[in-house]
């Protein structure tokens, strides 16, 4: 007989599908990071979602991608069928199914590849010579006295940039400082704009802009003499050069990057609403400040304008205690008499009591000898004595006829 315990220790858990596609998942995401793939564009469809679904093939293999419209909405060609391309992707796997496929985060022409690496050479290069470093970073003023503007005349970032400075604070002055932003050659002249924006020393921030396109339009940003150039200017730079998912070596060398050529000018400028609103806030909060203070100087004068009193009436309250005072002690001796005549009467109750007087007026009579002495023993007196006897009223004289 088999003990139920050792059989459920043998036996293997059991995986649903879900669990198991759920764990494949996680394996694959955690085995491969973010990395590059070419190939050639098959099968593509752009759904209704906005999403493209596609294969990326060479000679003996395929794999199925998706890219989804967060993503490819930042790129400005469309692929089409047959295109060589080089695709930025993670490994996932779609559960649902159990297929695996490429999430693709970037997508470009092929031939891309050798600018990439070109790129990460530079930037290598660049940030161990100490050109990133955050603790060389300048912060950009809260509120320009002046802009300047490195661009070209006539790209669309240029009005981009201008349009938003005017809505935020039209107030402040901008400076353009004219150079080509694309073509062959052109980065010695985008580092000649920048080298004189600060040798005239005129701004107190300087945008460097273009509008967003392929690496290749892109380019020359990445040229080492923009670096240089930007890492010797003393002036706080933004940097606002592509969409948002382009990152340049003119984005880590700027003081600070912006994400479009809008977003450095959101940078560079104050909100004159804001400012508005701030002030406003200040003004009711000054004025709430100010009626409270007033409130509590004006308790506080009630409180001592109560305990402050005038002479009159300190002599008025001192008058009044002293009549007080006096009818209290009126009131004490009063008492105290009326407890001494209750005494005395009391006194005089029990002096009448004990009167002798008092007895005889009950018909009661006390006798004495005739050289006074009081009479309370027969053996005092014998018969012929003469005696006085004392009434209630009045004496009389008597003679002892007989005593026992």
């Amino acid at each position: 007989m088999i003990d139920t315990e050792q059989a459920s220790i043998a036996s293997p858990k059991v995986l649903t599908v879900s669990e198991l596609n759920r764990l494949a998942k996680e394996v694959l995401e955690q085995s491969f990071p973010l990395f590059w793939v070419s190939g050639e564009i098959s099968n593509l469809t752009r759904a209704a979602s906005g999403h493209w679904y596609f294969s990326l093939k060479d000679t003996g293999a395929q794999v199925s991608c998706v890219m989804f419209r967060g993503r490819n909405s930042y790129l400005d060609w469309t692929p089409k069928e047959g295109d060589k391309v080089e695709a930025r992707a993670l490994v996932t796997l779609y559960e649902a199914r159990g297929s695996f496929q490429l999430t693709i985060e970037f997508l470009q022409r092929a031939g891309a590849g050798a600018l990439f690496e070109a790129f990460e050479k530079l930037k290598a290069k660049l940030q161990q010579e100490g050109l990133f470093d955050p603790a060389f970073k300048q912060a950009i003023p809260a509120h320009p006295k002046r802009i300047g503007i490195v661009t070209s005349p006539d790209a669309a970032a240029l009005h981009d940039v201008l349009t938003t400075l005017r809505r935020r604070m039209p107030s402040i002055p901008v400076i353009i400082y004219p150079t080509p932003v694309q073509g062959k050659g052109v980065a010695t002249q985008i580092a000649h704009a920048i080298t004189s924006a600060h040798e005239r020393n005129e701004c107190d921030v300087l945008i460097i802009c273009r509008g967003g396109g392929s690496m290749e339009d892109l380019w020359q940003f990445n040229e080492e003499v923009v670096a240089r150039a930007i890492a010797n200017c003393r002036i706080p730079t933004i940097s606002g050069v592509g969409h948002e998912t382009d990152f340049t070596i003119c984005d880590f060398v700027s003081d600070t990057r912006a994400a479009t050529p809008t977003a450095a000018a959101e940078l560079a400028s104050p909100s004159r609403e804001s400012l508005f609103n701030r002030l406003k806030q200040l003004g009711l909060q000054l004025n709430k400040s100010s009626a409270d203070g007033l409130m509590q100087r004006a308790q506080m004068l009630d409180y001592l304008a109560r305990r402050l009193v005038s002479p009159s009436q300190q002599i008025g309250q001192q008058k009044q205690q002293l009549a007080q005072l006096v009818h209290r002690l009126s009131l004490n001796i009063k008492q105290q008499l009326q407890r001494q005549q209750n005494n005395l009467n009391q006194i005089e109750q029990n002096l009448h009591h004990l009167n002798p007087q008092a007895v005889l007026t009950r018909g009661y009579a006390f006798a004495q000898t005739k050289d006074g002495q009081i009479i309370n023993n027969s053996a005092q007196i014998k018969a012929g004595d003469a005696i006085n006897l004392t009434f209630g009223t009045g004496e009389a004289e008597a003679v002892v006829s007989k005593t026992s």
